[in-house]
């Protein structure tokens, strides 16, 4: 059964929406008395936040039905990467009952899970997830046209830059206001996941960011003693500039904290609920009491809080670097939480219970059955009980049928007006009035939520994208791709005759002669016989390649395309016509076979393996059409943030710093000032060679190499032995060799992700 089109009106009548998290059943009631309009909850699968207290699939079920009793969306995440055996083994299992149920929408990440769900469920709506880092209106756009309905921004953009993309494209948007924020662009982070298995992308993150760190520049400490959590930002509070949010053209105002206590997702939705109803009434004059402020501080924060990203694009400022809470901790200063407040919130929205007013009409003459009537907005129903006996003794008086209709008890119900017709002549056992009422209630409960429900769909098939595609025996030897940050790595794979391309980053271009350096370096690059691409930055805002347009479309001509790393740069690139000249890099994940489908009709070149499968999991991968990296310090994380800045020291000058942690390891972090993000790099390179053989079964048309800080010197050691590994046949590996190269991770290769 379809939606009602009154039901989707009805939402887009609303000027805004607050939306609140709920870890728990208990949670999302919590949350719906306190005011919010929609809630977002996982199941026991597939969503970012795998710690939570998820709903099992009956509790669900009931969930979906109290949010629509009471007027409410509901929102379920399914916002990981899948693995195949999940996608095509788990997810529709999964999804169906609550499709049926009336889920409103679901919270996606991955483009594989957008593309099944789209086919299997087609009337279900589609929000794309802020871990699918949409950072512009080329992002947004690709997004829409693939079937979303909703956009969750960065949580790192301006209202500058989200007011674009709401002009640019129309596409609802949701945005963040209130609570914890990464350091890393959501979904790009693989701190937790190579560090200790844990990935963020899977909604395991064991949270590292949060540890201490040393900041050094050649060597020498830039962080103060002090400043020892230099990636751990305050949590976020706009509660002061929710109308500056809402012009910029914000429709959904989201609150983080499915990992939070219900007494938290209460207490903040309720504040947030006052000054939306403030701004909504257009009373211009806004202005946030100063015990609002101070209970959202005593609910939870982060050394104080941060406007976050709206208005300040990083700073020191935004981050709680001395970690105040966990000073106290050390010196046994253990700070109290506010057990009053959080006791008023428990008995105001967990204790009580939330009940919709109803209009009843119950008959009782002797000799005729009872009637109820019941009305609950435009749902009207009537149910017949027992025949009213004459009475013998005592008849039923009206008051006394009204106190006992009237108990209600753990329904959503509760009368507004009840009438009662009787001639008080007859009798009727309390029992027989108890299961009228009941059935009463349970049949307009029922009536009202057969809008929601949605009718049984017939799985379309097992069969995944790439299964008639004849397999046919490798012809083409392997291409081994080098890709580097530096002109001297570049000068390096120019002179190695068994490199046959290289990726060059953007970051080696000179801004104001960009495209006259671009086209040197193809000419050199061809005249050595190597093919060329130039990498994209990691990250794509501001319009920071706004009017490249024409060198684009002229290198496009001169390379053999581009290697693109997130999805602003894929629209980008979409927009001008140049997805056929585009390989995709890791991060535009491609973890199962419907998501490198997905990828292929857009009629990419190629997509890159993504670096948490195993190689268990690659093989049940398709992979004809992608590539495999199999060296190179892995980035970590990809942040807004500069540590550099943070520690004071910022100079508008591209470069690296090294962060230490408590164990003495040193990952190093570039600042990209161009483009104004830092990277930062594993603290060991993963390399692949004692799995070579292993990786040429698999028939990967090419692999990679990525070069970062390494010299010239070690650029030709690891070549050169890397080459034979993976373009000689037979294991004619040099023993000298490969102790000279050890201590690599072998990174998820063996142990893959939980």
């Amino acid at each position: 059964m379809f939606r009602p089109l009154c039901i989707l009106q009805e939402r887009n009548n609303m000027r805004a929406e607050l939306l609140a998290p709920a870890g728990s059943y208990e949670g999302l009631q919590a949350v719906i008395q306190a005011g919010a309009d929609a809630v977002y909850i996982g199941g026991t699968m597939f969503g970012a936040r795998a710690y939570a207290k998820n709903p099992e699939k009956e509790e669900m079920l009931e969930a979906i039905d109290y949010a629509h009793v009471h007027g409410k969306q509901i929102y379920l995440t399914v916002n990981t990467l899948l693995k195949n055996q999940e996608l095509y083994g788990e997810l529709y299992d999964f999804l169906a009952p609550y499709y049926e149920q009336g889920v409103d929408a679901v919270i996606v990440q991955d483009l594989g899970v957008l593309s099944f769900i789209k086919r299997e469920f087609p009337n279900l709506e589609l929000h794309a997830s802020t871990q699918m880092a949409i950072t512009g209106p080329k992002s947004a756009g690709l997004l829409k046209e693939a079937g979303v309905s909703r956009i969750v921004t960065a949580r790192e953009l301006s209202l500058k830059e989200i007011r674009c993309i709401y002009e640019e494209t129309g596409v609802e948007i949701e945005s963040f206001v209130h609570g914890a924020l990464c350091y890393c662009y959501s979904g790009m982070c693989l701190f937790s996941s190579l560090l200790g298995g844990r990935s963020g992308n899977r909604g395991r993150c064991a949270q590292p960011c949060r540890l201490p760190y040393t900041a050094l520049e050649k060597g020498n400490r830039i962080s103060r003693q002090e400043q020892s959590y230099l990636l751990s930002p305050k949590d976020m509070c706009t509660i002061d500039i929710l109308p500056e949010i809402l012009e910029a053209g914000v429709y959904s105002l989201k609150i983080e904290g499915r990992m939070k206590k219900p007494e938290y997702a209460a207490g903040v939705t309720a504040i947030y609920r006052k000054y939306l109803d403030l701004y909504l009434k257009g009373n211009r004059a806004y202005e946030v009491e100063q015990a609002d402020r101070q209970e959202l501080l005593d609910l939870y924060q982060r050394d104080g809080f941060h406007k976050g990203y709206y208005y300040t694009h990083n700073g020191g400022e935004m981050i709680a670097s001395f970690n105040e809470k966990e000073q106290n901790r050390k010196q046994n200063k253990v700070g109290k939480r506010n057990e009053v407040l959080f006791e008023r919130l428990k008995k105001q929205y967990l204790d009580t219970k939330k009940q919709e007013k109803i209009n009843g009409n119950l008959i009782l003459f002797a000799d005729t059955p009872a009637i109820l009537d019941l009305d609950f907005q435009d749902v009207h129903v009537q149910v017949q009980g027992d025949v009213v006996e004459k009475a013998q003794k005592r008849p039923l008086l009206a008051e006394r049928v009204r106190q006992q209709m009237e108990k209600t008890g753990q329904t959503p119900f509760v009368f507004d007006t009840l009438e009662i017709l009787t001639d008080e002549a007859g009798f009727l056992p309390m029992q027989s009035l108890n299961e009228l009422r009941r059935r009463g209630l349970s049949k307009l409960q029922q009536q009202y939520l057969t809008r929601y429900r949605r009718e049984h769909l017939k799985r379309k098939g097992t069969e995944e994208p790439f299964e008639k595609r004849v397999k046919e025996q490798k012809t083409e030897p392997l291409k081994l791709y080098v890709s580097v940050e530096e002109k001297k790595q570049w000068q390096t794979a120019l002179k190695q005759k068994e490199v046959t391309g290289i990726y060059c980053s953007m970051s080696m271009l000179e801004q104001n002669r960009f495209l006259q350096d671009a086209l040197l370096l193809a000419e050199e690059t061809h005249r050595a016989g190597k093919e060329i691409y130039l990498t994209l930055p990691y990250m794509l805002r501001e319009g920071k390649m706004d009017g490249m347009e024409p060198a684009i479309k002229e290198l496009a001509q001169k390379t053999e395309g581009f290697l693109a790393r997130n999805l602003e740069e894929l629209g980008y690139l979409k927009e001008l016509g140049l997805l056929e000249k585009t390989v995709t890099d890791f991060s535009v994940y491609s973890f199962n076979n419907e998501a490198e489908a997905f990828l292929e009709n857009l009629k990419v070149k190629r997509t890159t393996m993504p670096l948490e499968l195993n190689g268990s999991e690659i093989r049940h991968r398709y992979h004809e059409n992608s590539e495999m990296i199999v060296y190179g310090f892995y980035p970590m994380m990809v942040s807004a943030q500069c540590v550099k800045k943070t520690c004071g020291r910022c100079d508008r000058k591209s470069g690296e710093v090294q962060l230490k942690d408590r164990y003495g390891q040193e990952f190093t972090t570039k600042c990209f000032c161009d483009f104004c993000y830092n990277v930062i790099y594993n603290s060991i390179p993963t390399g692949l060679l004692e799995e070579a053989e292993q990786i040429k079964n698999l028939n990967f048309p090419a692999v990679r190499m990525n070069f970062t800080k390494e010299t010239p010197e070690r650029m030709r050691e690891l070549l050169e032995v890397f080459a034979e590994a993976y373009l000689t046949e037979g294991k004619n590996r040099k023993k000298k060799d490969t102790e000279k190269l050890s201590g690599f991770t072998k990174g998820h290769f063996k142990r893959g992700v939980e």
